[in-house]
């Protein structure tokens, strides 16, 4: 039988609510100074997102700011400087390879 998908759980005893956003490029294109359109059109509508309702474990919850993790699975992220005990916040740095993307191509 083949694996559709992997899921990874948190025990909602032991999980903290966090903030996780994420990144991409900025520009659709790799030199945005050399286009001669609007900088405005150049700009990557999918550049920025937002998830504010995450839940992560204690573990990752009391991670200061500048200090790096791993989320399974999803790539390294970094505790952010608005990040609180009461509300964390980490942002992706550098993602890992999508393998369940590309077999679903």
């Amino acid at each position: 039988r083949k694996v559709k998908g992997t899921l990874h759980w948190v025990s909602a005893d032991h999980c903290v609510k966090a903030e996780v956003r994420e990144y991409d490029r900025l520009f659709m294109v790799e030199n945005p100074s050399a286009d001669e359109r609007d900088f405005h059109e150049l700009l990557n509508p999918d550049s920025f997102h937002d998830y504010p309702n995450c839940y992560v474990e204690e573990y990752a919850a009391s991670k200061k700011p500048g200090e790096y993790l791993q989320f399974q699975r999803i790539g390294y992220f970094m505790a952010d400087l608005d990040s609180t005990a009461e509300k964390p916040v980490f942002n992706k740095t550098v993602g890992l390879k999508d393998t369940w993307a590309k077999q679903n191509k």
